[in-house]
């Protein structure tokens, strides 16, 4: 597996239903890991890959990234869909190493990967039971390069934001949901009074919907 990870076990064989969790800028494999216990009763496997680019934080601390920021400017789409790539051949190694349940395999993703859940379900809406984007945004620019045929059946969508976020403004997710609604997608829209962030009340409700989305429907087998 060619991207560092951090992953989260609960007890059991398995097959487990799986989070596949992509942290923002500037953090790494472990920033999400802690959500784990609290999401349904640590009944999911979390896994964490960390993005592939360093990011300097001072002198000798380093985070990571998955795609270059642009500054404000138009999002670097052959960026995103390289790290999109990535993920996807981490994702085929991880259902082949660990006890996966493909049938509710999610992926979510903070900020900076919250741009990499979209881009995964978009693409490939039938490989996810579910997605959650937290203080995130849809680039125009990358809505652009999938087609109608493509982006047919998403599965079901969580957005969560911050209304007092100062990076990345809540205008921004509001017209990403505004972009989902037109595609016809099961999205739930959830805004917090709260910064940049993931707050006690929204990560309640994140594995309340979960529960709801995941892993109370039942999947029968074609």
């Amino acid at each position: 597996m060619q991207l560092v990870h951090a992953i989260f076990e609960p007890a059991g064989d398995g097959p487990h239903p799986t989070i596949l969790a992509l942290h923002g800028w500037g953090a790494n494999a472990q920033d999400l890991l802690g959500l784990a216990p609290h999401l349904c009763d640590s009944r999911f496997l979390v896994i964490c890959p960390q993005g592939p680019l360093e990011v300097p934080l001072g002198p000798r601390a380093v985070g990571y990234g998955w795609f270059p920021l642009t500054m404000g400017g138009p999002a670097n789409v052959p960026a995103i869909l390289s790290a999109r790539d990535q993920l996807r051949a981490f994702l085929d190694s991880a259902l082949q190493r660990y006890p996966i349940d493909r049938r509710k395999t999610i992926v979510l993703g903070f900020s900076q990967g919250g741009v990499l859940s979209y881009g995964l379900a978009l693409g490939q809406p039938e490989r996810f039971a579910a997605v959650a984007v937290l203080s995130s945004w849809l680039p125009e620019e990358l809505m652009a390069v999938f087609s109608t045929k493509e982006t047919n059946g998403l599965p079901p969508t969580l957005v969560q934001h911050g209304s007092a976020d100062d990076l990345i403004q809540v205008e921004r997710a509001r017209e990403s949901v505004e972009t989902l609604r037109t595609l016809r997608a099961p999205v739930t829209y959830r805004e917090y009074d709260m910064g940049h962030e993931i707050s006690a009340q929204s990560l309640a409700d994140l594995s309340a919907w979960l529960e709801e989305k995941v892993l109370s429907p039942i999947i029968v087998a074609a």
